[in-house]
Order: structure tokens, then C-alpha cells, then sequence
């Protein structure tokens, strides 16, 4: 793929195959969604050729999603069953006709009847029985409940649509998933069922991005795109690391041996040229040298930003100071009477599932938003702030160097070009427009302007989404070593992971507070759900509460795991299932005469639906069950 004249990438080959899950992994405009969207069909290449199965269905997760307005979350959701819905029209159309007529032995109402039977068979071969306990199930999992199924979609914010966009795409069972980012919008509980789905997914998978763990808890396969060539291997993210690295080492030290075997062979060459004697030999020596297949060391694009955020002045020990702040949208309450004191020097993580009011907090200690309650800045606090669509406030129509000299002031309009230099906008590239930047190179453009002011505390709302893994690892380091006051709202337990030294859980229109790091807070949250367990109470015959013993409490710890394992295999085992009577279905479709003719087609056929509609009791029970540990 090629543009105006340049390659992005060039003669890359891979195949993919069900149950492979790849990591496509590289820097910002190395190409990684170009090539999804090729493998999509939605982009075309200039070489090359992509080989496919004519029934492979592909689903594709992109980053710029658009709904229409009126829909509920479920109506939307159900979206994801064109045929399912077009062949519930078609029943519609036909019981009315049925219900209204009365010559019921005419050939014609015979004819009714036969269709309803054809059509009500492609209903149950699509799934139509199963599809909304399927859809309820999926966005569960995302994390909506159940009184928002019946909400609009635009009342929810970006994060919530994207997860609405994702529940469609899974629902659909498609033989290859392309997934851009997908993790971005998803607060840590939905990240974690996310990556026990993909794990049990039959198909391929294609992820790209920049979420470490979430790579090595759900890849098997990594290709990184670097300098315009692929770099393939049978491993997560981590381990490819590990693996690519010992191979540049075994290739550098192999090409150091080579080479000292060349310059030895041109020295005798050239102390045998000299000779009339020794020609021949000299001759024979430059064939073996010309034959002689050159080691080639991989290349590796190790160009990153440089990031250092200066403390502007020291301000006083408490920067903030939260008494009862509330913030309502309409009828939604968002915060209520949350309380908060950050002192001097403090490293804070605001983490929690999305719509619980992390950004909401933010915007109202920039005084962003208006609010109830009062929330007062220290002595000398000078307040930074990189919100979440950060990039979305940049000026599409200037170019990266206007839009930082217009920031600018006196004293450091001088060193602009310097401070994008740093952030990787080097010679005519400052000259580039914004609007036609990636996502991740106008968040660093976002961090190179955030450097034009003075600052002491750095209040940072998603800084990472869009940001490549070399780029990422860069801003934790200078996070680090901020000597300021962080408040950092992320979902990137990798990016979180020893940068905050205090945590707080918004849940419920409240705040709770951890000391510790994300490790730690996981580590608490599951130990408070183990706690939630054994202070479970039950009502005895004479309406009194009495507590369960610890070994019954121990118990029902154990039934409860075993019930959840239990769960998860069930929705494993359907996948696999539904995937299996799809083919055959397909295979029904295209040669009928030639499926059915196979030995015990109808006896094996009925036996899977059977062992189906088992399965699907059996994850119905266990549900029930487990939701009587609540």
C-alpha cells in the first residue's frame, strides 16, 4: 500500500486462520488500521491479492461509529440480525394474512402455510429463538444493566455507544473479527470479561492495541508493522518482544562473524592480486565472495518522543479541597455529596466503570462544569489539563506549527520548533495540517501545546488512548518523575501500574479511596467481594436474619467459583456449538442434496440443536444460581 508515491507497508504475506489472535501492534502511522480496513474490503491496496473463502464473514470495529437517533440500546443492539429481522417481518406479514383470511382450503392458503413453515425453519436455523437472551447476555458483560435496555442510545456518552457497537459486532459470530482499539472506551470490569470472550472466540481475531496486558492476556500471534515490513511470531506481545530481541542479537552477532570472514577474504584477494602466480586463486576467491548470501540485522524504528514536564511553582499542601460536590445531568445524578483533599506532591488514579463520574470529577476541579457543593484550589495551584477527546479542541484547518506559536507566549515562543522536535514533528512535517494527523499523532501534539503553560498540578483524562506502546512507555516514565500532583483518569492497567500511589473506586454516585496502586486495588476489590460473600445473610422460618457459619461461608465461596467456571465453559461450548450447526447450515444452503445424503446427516444434525438447547438451559440455571450469591 502506497501513498502519493511512498510505501506505508510493502509485499506483506501472513494467513489467518479460526482461532488465531493476532496483535497488530507498530507505531502511530505505521499503518495498522489501513491494513484492517483492507482486510475489510473497505480500503483498496495497489498490490498484491487477498485470498478468502467466499462465506468467510468479517466484522470490524472501527473507531468512528454513527447511530440512529430514536433507537433504544436494544433496537440498536439487535441491529447486529438483519436476517433474523427480515425474516421476523416476513412471519409478521404472513400470520396477518393467515388471520384475516378464511378460505382455508383454498390452494393459495395452503401456499401460506407452507411458507410460514419455510420461513419459521430459517428463523430457528438463524438463531431467532436464541438472539435477545444472546444480546442481554453480551451487554451484561459490557457492563450495562438491565434498565438500560430500554434507554436511547444518544443519551448515552461516546464510551457507551462504542460498547453498543461492540455487543453488535460479537453478537454476530463472524468467522474473522477486526478490532481497533477496542479496549479504549471500556473501564477495567468490561476489559476483563472482554478478554475471557476473545480467549473462547472460535474465529480469527485481529486486535490492534496499545493495552500490553490486554495483548498478552488475549493474543497467541503478534505482527508488529515496522519501517514498512512485518515482523510475525506465534506469541503475545511480551514474549515476541523477548523473542524478536534475541533474534537481532543472534542476526548482529552472526553478521559480526560473517563480516570478519569478508574483510579476511578481501585482504587475501588483495595480497593475491599483486601476484601473476596467485590470480587464479584471487579470482576464485572474489566468485566466493560474490556468492556469499549477506546477513541482514532487522531494523527497528526506536525514533520516540522526549517528555519532561516541569513544576511550574511549589503551591501549598492541599491543592484540592472537595466538600459534597454533586453534579446531575438532568434526571441522571452522576456524583453526589463526594468529598475529596489532595495534597501536595499526591499521584491519584480515578478508575471505575465509565459513567460513574471520573471525567465528571475532573472537569469540575478545572471548573469545566458547573456543580453543587464547593471545590476550592490551594495557595499557588497552577491546574494542567488534558481532557479526553483532547485532540478534538485542536484546530484542524492550522498547521502543527501555528497551532503551537499561537499558544504560545513571550518567553517561549522561541523554543516551539524545539518542543515538537521532542514530539517527534521534525523538518517539513510541522508544516502538516492537524486535520489530516492519526489519532496518535495529534494527542502528541496535545502534550507537545500542554507544555507552553505553567503548571504544578496535571489533571490527565484518558492521556494514552491513540497513543502507540513506545510513546505510552514514554509518557509513564515522565509521569514518574513529574514532580508536581497527578490526577490520572485510565483504564490501562499496564500504563496505571506503579505511577499512582492512591486510587479512588467511583461506584454508585461515590468515591472510595485506596492507598495504593492499581495492584493493590484489585487485589482489594476482590478480596471485598469474597467479604460481600461470607456476610451474605439468609432469613430464617421465624423472619429473623442470622449469619451463615464460616464453613458454610467457605462452602458457598466454593460453589460460587465453581458455578462461575462452570458458567464459563457452558458459553464456551455454545459458541463452539452454534458455530458448528451455522456451517452446517451454510452447507445446507449451498448443496442440499449432497448434505443430506451424508450417513446419519438428520440423526447428528438434530443431535447438536438438542445438545444446544441443553447448553442454553444449563447457562439459564447456572445464571440463575450464581445470581443468588448477590
Amino acid at each position: 500500500m502506497s501513498f502519493q508515491g511512498d510505501y506505508l507497508f510493502e509485499k506483506i504475506t501472513f494467513q489467518l486462520a479460526a482461532g488465531t489472535r493476532v496483535g497488530l501492534v507498530g507505531k502511530n502511522g505505521a499503518g495498522k488500521s489501513t491494513l484492517l480496513k483492507i482486510i475489510s474490503g473497505e480500503q483498496e491496496y495497489d498490490e498484491g491479492a487477498i485470498a478468502t473463502d467466499k462465506e468467510t464473514s468479517i466484522g470490524f470495529l472501527k473507531q468512528d461509529i454513527d447511530f440512529e437517533i430514536g433507537r433504544t440500546v436494544l433496537e440498536e443492539s439487535y441491529e447486529a440480525f438483519k436476517e433474523i429481522k427480515s425474516l421476523e417481518k416476513q412471519l409478521e406479514k404472513i400470520n396477518v394474512q393467515l388471520a384475516e383470511r378464511t378460505d382455508y382450503e383454498s390452494e393459495s392458503y395452503h401456499d401460506l402455510m407452507v411458507d410460514l413453515n419455510e420461513v419459521q425453519h430459517q428463523y430457528e436455523i438463524h438463531g431467532g429463538y436464541n438472539y435477545q437472551g444472546d444480546t442481554e447476555r453480551i451487554l451484561q458483560g459490557l457492563g450495562f444493566q438491565r434498565e438500560d435496555f430500554i434507554k436511547l442510545t444518544e443519551t448515552f456518552s461516546g464510551g457507551w455507544r462504542m460498547r453498543i457497537e461492540l455487543a453488535k459486532l460479537l453478537l454476530q459470530n463472524n468467522d474473522v473479527l477486526l478490532l481497533d482499539e477496542p479496549t479504549n472506551h471500556l473501564d477495567i470490569e468490561s476489559i476483563l470479561w472482554l478478554e475471557d470472550f476473545l480467549k473462547n472466540y472460535p474465529g480469527a481475531v485481529v486486535v490492534v492495541s496499545h493495552d500490553k496486558m490486554f495483548l498478552d492476556n488475549v493474543t497467541n500471534r503478534t505482527i508488529e508493522i515496522s519501517l514498512g515490513k512485518i515482523y510475525d511470531y506465534n506469541k503475545p506481545y511480551s514474549k515476541y518482544l523477548v523473542q524478536r530481541q534475541e533474534l537481532r542479537t543472534q542476526q548482529l552477532a552472526s553478521q559480526k562473524n560473517q563480516q570478519k570472514q569478508i574483510d579476511q577474504t578481501e585482504k587475501l584477494i588483495e595480497k593475491f592480486r599483486a601476484k601473476a602466480s596467485k590470480a587464479t586463486m584471487a579470482q576464485s576467491l572474489i566468485k566466493k565472495l560474490d556468492k556469499i548470501d549477506r546477513i541482514e540485522v532487522d531494523e527497528d524504528d526506536n525514533s520516540v518522543m522526549t517528555l519532561h514536564f516541569p513544576v511550574s511553582i511549589t503551591p501549598g499542601k492541599i491543592v484540592i479541597d472537595a466538600d459534597t460536590v454533586s453534579k446531575s445531568y438532568g434526571d441522571k445524578e452522576v456524583l453526589r455529596g463526594v468529598d475529596l483533599v489532595v495534597e501536595r506532591d499526591s499521584k491519584i488514579a480515578f478508575v471505575g466503570q465509565n459513567g460513574q463520574g471520573k471525567s465528571t470529577l475532573a472537569k469540575i476541579i478545572v471548573n469545566e462544569i458547573p456543580h453543587r457543593g464547593t471545590m476550592n484550589l490551594g495557595h499557588n495551584v497552577q491546574i494542567a489539563y488534558f481532557a479526553q477527546n483532547q485532540a478534538d479542541y485542536l484546530d484542524g484547518s492550522k498547521t502543527v506549527l501555528d497551532t503551537m506559536i499561537d499558544a504560545a507566549n513571550e518567553k517561549n515562543r522561541s523554543k516551539v520548533r524545539d518542543i515538537l522536535g521532542s514530539f517527534l514533528f521534525r523538518g517539513d512535517e510541522v508544516e502538516k495540517y492537524v486535520r489530516v494527523l492519526s489519532g496518535g499523532e495529534r494527542n502528541r501534539l496535545a502534550l507537545a501545546k500542554l507544555l507552553l503553560q505553567p503548571f504544578n498540578v496535571l489533571v490527565m483524562d484518558e492521556p494514552t488512548n491513540h497513543l502507540d506502546i513506545k510513546s505510552k512507555n514514554v509518557l509513564k516514565d515522565s509521569l514518574r518523575k513529574f514532580e508536581g500532583t497527578l490526577l490520572l483518569v485510565s483504564h490501562d492497567r499496564d500504563f496505571l501500574q506503579g505511577l499512582t500511589n492512591k486510587v479512588y473506586e467511583f461506584k454508585d454516585h461515590k468515591i472510595k479511596e485506596y492507598l495504593g496502586d492499581i495492584d493493590y486495588f484489585l487485589e482489594q476489590r476482590n478480596l471485598q467481594n469474597l467479604r460481600e460473600a461470607e456476610k451474605r445473610t439468609v432469613v430464617s422460618s421465624e423472619a429473623k436474619i442470622k449469619t451463615t457459619s464460616s464453613k458454610e461461608d467457605y462452602q458457598n465461596q466454593k460453589k460460587q467459583k465453581s458455578l462461575t467456571n462452570k458458567l464459563s465453559k457452558t458459553e464456551a461450548a455454545i459458541n463452539k456449538l452454534e458455530r458448528e450447526i451455522k456451517e452446517i447450515d451454510v452447507e445446507l444452503a449451498v448443496n442440499y442434496n449432497k448434505t443430506i445424503a451424508a450417513l446419519n446427516f438428520f440423526d447428528n444434525y438434530q443431535a447438536k440443536k438438542d445438545k444446544l438447547a441443553q447448553l442454553m438451559q444449563e447457562w439459564e440455571d447456572v445464571t440463575m444460581k450464581l445470581e443468588s450469591f448477590a
